[in-house]
């Protein structure tokens, strides 16, 4: 019987250890989800109930987010329902600017990837989603599709979170 090559134990050392079926399907619970800090950062998942107003963001082949900039209050919870509108996969996730440049980076390495996490979602042509986030803090939320080559097209955008106390 023959060992399988070093890269391919890894792989499976890897499977053994976590489950096999995460990483076995391509999801996406890999060395960058630390989400805890940064959730802080730029909010928390929020409560359907609670969602003061729904913003549709559409998706688009030509690369970009309509519309491509929001404001919201702090303390806001948001519903944003997403809508694929191109004929290619897209997808949403809102983080800091750091968080989404190294997700980036992960998912050129890892074509494929699936997402399961409250803050990202992946749509296929012609579907629709949503996000309800909470906007815990003054600031910028960031937002931007990862996959490969789509960010650097220019499918990004800003959500400005006011400060309890501005108009």
């Amino acid at each position: 019987m023959t060992r399988p090559s070093t890269p391919r134990r890894v792989l499976l050392a890897t499977l053994a250890l976590c489950g096999g079926a995460a990483f076995a399907a391509g999801s996406h619970h890999g060395p960058h989800g630390e989400h805890a800090a940064a959730d802080s950062a730029i909010g928390q998942p929020g409560v359907a109930a609670r969602a003061s107003r729904s913003v549709r963001i559409d998706m688009n082949d030509r690369m970009r987010f309509s519309p491509e900039r929001l404001a919201v209050r702090q303390g806001e919870t948001v519903r944003l329902v997403v809508r694929n509108t191109g004929q290619v996969p897209h997808e949403l996730s809102l983080g800091t600017l750091q968080d989404l440049l190294a997700h980036r980076d992960q998912m050129a390495r890892q074509p494929g990837m699936a997402h399961a996490e409250p803050n990202q979602i992946t749509l296929a042509p012609g579907q629709q989603g949503e996000i309800v986030w909470h906007f815990s803090r003054a600031g910028t939320v960031h937002f931007a599709c990862l996959i490969p080559g789509h960010y650097e097209a220019g499918m990004r955008g800003e959500i400005q979170i006011r400060s309890s106390g501005q108009h």
